[in-house]
């Protein structure tokens, strides 16, 4: 890996993959570094184009880290993924994608991770985005998220998009058996003319089924961003989505939100919030020192925190 290579790297994952325990680097649609032990394993899919993770029952306390990272301009790579959690098990996976474009074709990352996660497994997903490069094309990433839950299984999942992304379309989808949870974070920034759709759709077909929704997003200049939620509760569960975006300058965020109960004991809330900065707050930090524009980047900042 070169200088490029390393900072990409370190903007989509805190550790130093190389010296963790499991991990797969994937460069410009090809591996080029994996590492799996007794309890995790990483195979390649026979067309190359993903790999399957399996994930032995009672492992607990696993870390595996799959980031990838795009370099070439013009290039799209498509990936497919798939995660077998065992009985009892409890991992972290952390992902992500770091795209590099200096140049003046569109460079785009599509990638569709389908996680099937057994009886009492616990997972935590960690996701980051990151684009740079002072090139013309544009820096395109499409992340698919597909959660087959069995019975008290939980997940979590944390995605952020950083900075640098100019365009994407987030899918995630679950289906959750009885007494599984399944808590999702998004946090997403966009600036210039960069637009970011996300799409949620989740079924709590087993009795108890939960899930808890949150998306925190900043627009601004002249971006767009789209959040549609659809929550469907067949028999007695839970559900609970918020939606808070701040706009800036022109930024524009839609908001659209779709529960649907199919049972009485169904428990379906959603929440939308959208609005400029609080004078209030501007005014505070401003009367601490702050310039305006000092004041609202702390203010962002802290709403995405």
């Amino acid at each position: 890996m070169n200088e490029v290579d390393k900072k990409l790297l370190h903007e989509i994952v805190d550790d130093d993959v190389e010296k963790t325990e499991v991990y797969n680097i994937r460069k410009n649609g090809q591996c080029i570094g994996r590492k799996s032990n007794p309890y995790i394993d990483i195979i390649s899919k026979e067309d190359g184009k993903g790999i399957d993770v399996y994930v032995k029952e009672n492992t607990l306390f696993g870390i595996v880290h799959i980031p990838v990272i795009i370099t070439e301009s013009g290039l799209t790579d498509v990936v497919y993924n798939d995660f077998h959690i065992g009985k009892n098990s409890n991992i972290v996976i952390i992902s992500g994608c770091g795209v590099h474009n200096d140049h003046n074709k569109n460079s785009t990352h599509d990638g569709i991770h389908r996680f099937y996660i057994e009886e009492n497994a616990k997972v935590k997903y960690v996701e980051k985005h990151y684009g740079e490069g002072e090139g013309t094309g544009k820096r395109i990433l499409n992340p698919v998220t597909e959660i087959y839950m069995k019975p008290s299984s939980h997940m979590t999942i944390d995605t952020v998009q950083i900075k640098g992304v100019d365009s994407a379309k987030r899918k995630t989808y679950a289906k959750l058996e009885e007494n599984s949870t399944l808590v999702i974070t998004e946090k997403v920034m966009t600036h210039g003319k960069q637009k970011a759709i996300t799409d949620f759709k989740v079924k709590l077909k087993g009795k108890n089924a939960s899930t808890h929704v949150t998306s925190r997003s900043v627009a601004t200049e002249d971006s767009y961003q789209e959040f549609s939620s659809n929550i469907i509760g067949k028999t007695k569960c839970y559900a609970h989505v918020e939606c808070d975006a701040i706009l800036k300058d022109h930024g524009r965020v839609k908001a659209i939100p779709e529960i649907y109960a199919k049972d009485v004991e169904a428990n379906l809330i959603h929440e939308a919030a959208i609005g400029k900065i609080a004078g209030e707050q501007l005014m505070k930090l401003m009367s601490l020192g702050l310039t305006k524009t000092e004041a609202e980047e702390a203010i962002i900042q802290g709403f995405l925190k």
